[in-house]
């Protein structure tokens, strides 16, 4: 991985980040594909309508369907899904949270049973590696131990312990991997926990980024705490970050949420809620959001964003949208997601230009200005 830190506006940062597969510019957001597919969508949307250059696959959903190994034989995500440029993988901690009924944290890993067919298996920071080192993603997450918020402080402590020593261990397996010409175009990030409580924020960045791992996430965020908290959480922890590396802010998430945590110095993101809100009815527009569900746009002809550029702005109407998806055609699925994701797409775009004119504040300020006006919705 090459990583260049290209320009600052403040704390807002525009870096370059090239992979073996693609250029990254960044602030970026990660479309997700969970089983290795955007919901809707296909890899010639993803890659020539949309441009994406970096999409979100599951290390914890890969491995049970198809499986690992299954992959790997197809030529890894990259052969597999025909996607040619950059992969991400989550390690499964956040499965393993998000499925707490069926998983249990411990010690020497993570033990869970399938929601597929309730088969038990084991996660440790090595066996991730592996399944990862499979699928061939650019960037691989470590397992880390990530608790909901809130939680004791107890819980908390032992969160950030299991964290780095899985941590300790995982880079090791990894480097002794790559010694052995295994995975020598992947790259690996570590991932900060803690909660809200500063004190275990910046215990746990210190220990991780004395690490050598390529990159680092803040993780443990988006979990039940308010905005605020969240804000306040990023802007202590990323001052513990290495200014020469990238910093992702895993699974954050609305369109105010990127803005406020680029102004705080991070330059990755990733979040189910444009593809998910697209499937529910809510687009995202430059005025805010619209659920175009409502009645009020039955006969209105006009764009979901008469500043957006996608293929669903300029050819189709906010009252074909409704009709589409009231009557539930399958069609809707794909026009919406494809609105929401170029919105997200483009806004780090908006943003990156922004920080390389050093007008980062100006842009934020005008981005609140439209949505306070909310002049189209």
């Amino acid at each position: 991985m090459e990583f260049t830190l290209e320009k600052t506006s403040g704390n807002a940062r525009a870096c370059t980040i090239k992979t073996a597969h693609s250029t990254i510019q960044t602030p970026v957001f990660m479309p997700v594909g969970t089983i290795g597919s955007v919901k809707a969508l296909d890899m010639a949307d993803m890659e020539e309508l949309l441009g994406a250059q970096i999409i979100l696959a599951n290390t914890y959903h890969m491995y049970l369907r198809p499986g690992d190994d299954v992959v790997a034989k197809m030529g890894k995500l990259h052969g597999f899904t025909t996607y040619p440029k950059s992969f991400l993988t989550d390690s499964g901690g956040f499965q393993a949270f998000s499925l707490s009924d069926i998983s249990k944290p411990m010690k020497d890993g993570i033990e869970f049973r399938s929601h597929i067919d309730g088969s038990k298996h084991f996660f440790t920071p090595q066996k991730v590696i592996d399944i990862q080192l499979n699928l061939g993603s650019d960037i691989m997450m470590i397992l880390d131990d990530l608790v909901a918020l809130p939680a004791t402080q107890e819980r908390i402590a032992i969160s950030i312990e299991r964290t780095t020593e899985w941590a300790k261990q995982s880079i090791e397996y990894f480097r002794e991997k790559q010694s052995q010409g295994i995975g020598c175009e992947q790259n690996i990030f570590a991932i900060i926990q803690g909660g809200t409580d500063k004190a275990f924020r910046t215990k746990s960045a210190t220990e991780l980024c004395a690490l050598p791992y390529d990159g680092f996430a803040i993780g443990g965020l988006s979990v039940g705490e308010l905005n605020n908290e969240m804000y306040d959480t990023v802007e202590h922890t990323v001052q513990y970050m290495p200014q020469d590396k990238p910093r992702y802010l895993m699974g954050v998430g609305t369109p105010e949420d990127l803005i406020e945590n680029i102004e705080r110095g991070v330059d990755m993101f990733d979040c189910v809620m444009p593809t998910r809100n697209a499937r529910n009815g809510t687009l995202f527009t430059s005025f805010g959001k619209i659920n175009i569900k409502g009645a009020k746009f039955k006969l209105d002809d006009a764009p979901v964003d008469s500043e957006c550029e996608c293929l669903t702005c300029k050819r189709y109407s906010r009252a074909y949208l409704n009709h589409l998806f009231r009557a539930r055609e399958i069609t809707y699925f794909r026009l919406a997601t494809i609105h929401n994701l170029h919105y997200y797409l483009n806004l780090m775009k908006q943003a990156r230009e922004a920080i390389l004119a050093d007008r980062y504040a100006e842009f934020k300020k005008e981005f609140y200005e439209k949505r306070q006006n909310n002049k189209e919705q």
